[in-house]
């Protein structure tokens, strides 16, 4: 039995997938219209939206005699949490950066001006 994580990773490991989630993030979208962009069959991509589907990465319902797709964002949280693990540093301001440097190469070290008091 796999994790939930595991069944995430391996959705999004194929680029169709992918590009169905991609699609998927500007609104819901039929099946047919899903389709639509690839050169595959429609029982192909159902396939995929399938996969997507016990991923839980998308949803589908229908509505009349149409089955509409929709993004799952939260699906993805725990892949996030685990990936952003492996940072190792925490990212860096630019501007913050350059001010500091900016103070450091302008200003005298505190130490030197002691020096001309104390001789």
């Amino acid at each position: 039995m796999s994790s939930p994580l595991d069944t995430a990773f391996a959705a999004l490991a194929d680029p169709t997938r992918r590009a169905i989630l991609t699609m998927l993030l500007e609104d819901d979208m039929a099946v047919t219209d899903v389709a639509e962009p690839f050169d595959m069959s429609l029982a192909a991509i159902s396939k995929h939206l399938t996969i997507l589907t016990r991923a839980g990465l998308i949803s589908q319902e229908k509505r009349g005699r149409v089955k509409w797709c929709k993004l799952e964002p939260d699906a993805l949280r725990d892949a996030s949490v685990w990936m952003q693990g492996f940072g190792q540093f925490e990212p860096v301001n630019l501007d913050h950066f350059e001010a500091f440097l900016a103070r450091e190469l302008t200003e005298p070290p505190e130490d030197e001006g002691t020096r001309d008091e104390e001789e």
